[in-house]
């Protein structure tokens, strides 16, 4: 394939031949590269649905019906579907149950909130480590980016020396397109705009925070850098609470955690930079970090363009239930631009 653009949603009318075929069956015959676990979190979060309805796997299909399928990619994995000797074999399950994109030069995992990217001091299980389940020296796929550990959604590795050069030079030139999406406590005001500031890392004074954390600082502060953000909210749960889409310009650790902050509309679940005094817990929202890697646009290192997006974690879209927020309703314009 040349192209590996991504971006349009299909939407397949079945055919007599396909007449009372069950779901699951259909999608291993069309998408085979598509696991039944991962079939299953298509359906259950509404991204693939039928006649525009959300249906269970042992669905039975008639002819005429509108399959609406997701930009979930079609390119067999190249990576071997058998675990490599002496891995760890829940390292190799658990690593390939994330994939949802390959092909020969990259793969796309959506990364869970609570699973640190790369290790540390207190840091034994993470996402660096576990990719060595899928190959050994040269063969390891390769990390061209990064998320914080609470952040949950898309994270782009290499599979080839080649692919790492290409797609660390897009990061680097930023020239990748990230959109985040997160539930804020608070509107924000405007409801579009943009946030500059330089930020740097300290102890910082608020209350509440474990470790190291980013503050907002004067320009010519030592180890300050710029950074800068686009945001827009989408929809609002009155005015105490926000689905806010996000675009970081720059790639600052905690960047986007704190610009919100710093607007006075912290992210919900932030271990960090949600401050909120006479805060009380809303039922149906948990206090884990809602902030989701959503969609990445990048030049593809093969050729053509690779737009791809990660279903919410379940802790988000229990979240959006509760506030009857539908991403379905989501209208691509009112990305931020």
């Amino acid at each position: 394939m040349g192209c590996h653009c991504l971006s349009n949603v299909a939407n397949i009318t079945i055919t007599e031949k396909d007449d009372g075929l069950r779901l699951d069956r259909w999608f291993k015959q069309n998408y085979p590269h598509i696991s039944f676990g991962q079939l299953q979190k298509l359906l259950r979060t509404g991204q693939i649905r039928l006649d525009g309805k959300r249906v269970k796997t042992s669905a039975r299909l008639e002819e005429g019906q509108n399959i609406r399928i997701p930009p979930i990619g079609q390119e067999v994995a190249a990576l071997p579907k058998t675990k490599p000797k002496k891995v760890d074999r829940g390292d190799w399950e658990f690593i390939r149950s994330l994939i949802i994109h390959e092909d020969k030069s990259l793969l796309v995992l959506n990364k869970p909130s609570g699973l640190a990217v790369q290790g540390g001091t207190k840091t034994a299980h993470h996402i660096d480590g576990m990719l060595g389940a899928l190959g050994e020296g040269e063969k390891k796929p390769k990390l061209v980016h990064r998320l914080d550990r609470d952040t949950s959604g898309l994270l782009l590795v290499a599979k080839t020396r080649k692919a790492a050069s290409d797609l660390g030079a897009v990061f680097r030139t930023r020239s990748a397109r990230k959109i985040y999406w997160a539930l804020t406590y608070g509107v924000p005001r405007p409801h579009q705009g943009e946030i500059s500031c330089f930020i740097a890392k300290g102890n910082g004074p608020t209350p509440g925070n474990v470790g190291e954390i980013v503050q907002v600082v004067p320009p010519g502060t030592p180890g300050a850098q710029h950074s800068h953000s686009y945001y827009s909210v989408v929809e609002q749960a009155g005015q105490k609470l926000a689905w806010v889409s996000l675009k970081p310009v720059t790639g600052r650790t905690h960047q986007l955690r704190v610009h919100m902050a710093e607007l006075g509309t912290p992210i919900l679940g932030d271990p960090k930079y949600f401050n909120i005094p006479d805060w009380e817990p809303i039922e149906g929202l948990t206090d884990r970090l809602h902030l989701h890697a959503r969609r990445l646009v990048i030049p593809h290192p093969d050729g053509g363009t690779l737009d791809i997006t990660a279903p919410l974690p379940a802790h988000m879209q229990k979240s959006w239930n509760t506030l009857d927020f539908d991403p379905l309703r989501y209208d691509e314009q009112q990305e931020v631009e």
